[in-house]
């Protein structure tokens, strides 16, 4: 079963505070805890954020994994394993793995997440999946069995994290504030340049409209050329209101950036249209993409849809 944490905007972040334990070498992340408690989430996070997540592994495979990482300690500098412990079975072997893995001198953390029984009812009820350890009888009862089980790991786990207070959004932040070596997180943009007569890209989150611009293709000499030739984009880009239409897109699309920042939102295409895609597009989407890449933590790639189908 894979462990979710639905958005609960409603509820606060919980009060306390843990500091960062981002790894300074190699080092083996163990992710375990309650289900329900956002295993998959912390991993998805951490995955965005250059860890490599191995999910589902049995314990009795971490040793060899360890031994891998230690062979190739450069390979795989940042390596997270999610391990889902739901029987006794299971318990003891993660305990002798771990053991192996402290005999060996093998650098690991456990992050151990729990939540309130509140909490983990909620989310269960709310993804209409029941409880791996409940059987014939309540989502509570599977809860309690597992708290019994787990007990002992968490009392040695390296970090509990409480992720009662946290939906999706908070959660993956939190993971990447507490083991993110790049720091906050960075939104990777495409601008994107398209001509409305192929159609409206189906994946652009904004859609910027640039035919008030006066066409370069009833110029001569600039037909045969494209955006990204200097003269036809001086051409556009020196017309009247140009360079403010761009100046001011920039400035109302720094609040969605910090939108999709907070919501953990790593991704976003921002497509600029024109008739044919050739001229007027690919000029404005360049001077966008160069005045976005000056934006704090924003990394911008171009793409131009529909340049050459002329």
């Amino acid at each position: 079963m894979t462990d979710s944490t639905p958005a609960d905007p409603a509820v606060p972040e919980p009060p306390e505070e843990l500091t960062s334990v981002k790894p300074p070498e190699s080092e083996i992340l163990v992710i375990t805890g309650l289900s329900g408690a956002g295993r998959s989430t912390t991993a998805n996070a951490l995955e965005d954020h250059g860890w490599y997540v191995v999910e589902g592994l049995p314990p009795q495979m971490l040793s060899t994994l360890a031994e891998l990482v230690a062979r190739t300690p450069n390979a795989l500098p940042k390596l997270a394993v999610v391990i889902d412990v739901r029987s006794k079975a299971f318990f003891a072997d993660i305990r002798d793995s771990l053991s192996v893995l402290a005999a060996s001198g093998i650098r690991y953390r456990v992050l151990f997440l729990d939540a309130d029984d509140d909490s983990l009812v909620r989310r269960f009820e709310q993804g209409r999946r029941p409880h791996p350890l409940q059987g014939d009888g309540r989502i509570l009862d599977g809860i309690a069995a597992e708290r019994e089980l787990l007990a002992p790991l968490r009392e040695s786990a390296d970090i509990v994290l409480d992720t009662s207070g946290f939906n999706v959004h908070a959660l993956a932040t939190k993971s990447a504030e507490l083991f993110s070596d790049s720091g906050p997180i960075v939104l990777r943009l495409t601008v994107m340049s398209f001509g409305f007569k192929y159609g409206l890209p189906v994946d652009a989150n904004y859609v910027a409209d640039v035919r008030f611009l006066p066409n370069p293709h009833w110029i001569p000499q600039l037909r045969p050329h494209t955006g990204l030739d200097q003269d036809v984009s001086d051409f556009v880009l020196r017309e009247n209101g140009a360079d403010e239409f761009v100046a001011r897109y920039v400035h109302a699309l720094e609040p969605a950036i910090s939108g999709y920042r907070r919501e953990n939102k790593h991704y976003a295409t921002i497509a600029v249209g024109c008739t044919g895609g050739k001229h007027r597009s690919v000029a404005v989407a360049v001077e966008l993409a160069k005045r976005l890449a000056q934006l704090p933590r924003v990394s911008v790639s171009m793409r131009h849809r529909d340049l050459g189908r002329e």
